[in-house]
């Protein structure tokens, strides 16, 4: 992050705030012509500090409005475990996030199904059947206060 000035900052802000911003609109808002805006952009995007432009979606709209954590315990957590149960977790759609914890626990997993008869079903037949899955303990959300693609 240190070759990251103040007006690759705007560029990133901005485009986060708003991914479809016209190049014009976005250097305007660093401060820039259009083509050094665009050379930024590209640099950033080879750098890797810009991944890549996504639609943001609703997920209650498309039927995966409820959210569950999971936490994930594991019977073994060599290196071989964690990276069967790494690679097992990519392959299951409900897993939107899935995070490995310093702490009582070995994974946090973030799930979104379209109801809790959903979230059952994910549960029994998918998560818990991950490889080396020994324990999962379940919060459900009753209502996100702050999520970054609001």
């Amino acid at each position: 992050m240190d070759d990251l000035d103040a007006i690759d900052r705007r560029i990133i802000d901005a485009l986060v705030a708003n991914g479809r911003i016209t190049v014009t609109d976005l250097a305007a808002k660093a401060g820039l012509s259009k083509t050094p805006c665009q050379n930024r952009m590209r640099r950033l995007e080879e750098r890797g500090y810009i991944r890549g432009y996504t639609a943001i979606t609703d997920p209650a709209k498309l039927g995966a409005g409820h959210i569950a954590f999971v936490q994930v315990t594991l019977s073994d957590t060599r290196s071989a475990a964690l990276a069967a149960f790494n690679e097992a977790v990519r392959g299951v759609r409900e897993i939107e996030e899935c995070h490995m914890i310093a702490g009582g626990f070995d994974y946090l997993l973030k799930v979104r199904t379209r109801d809790i008869a959903g979230y059952r079903r994910v549960l029994g037949e998918r998560i818990s059947t991950l490889p080396h899955v020994t324990q999962t303990s379940t919060f459900v959300v009753m209502e996100a206060v702050k999520d970054r693609s609001r």
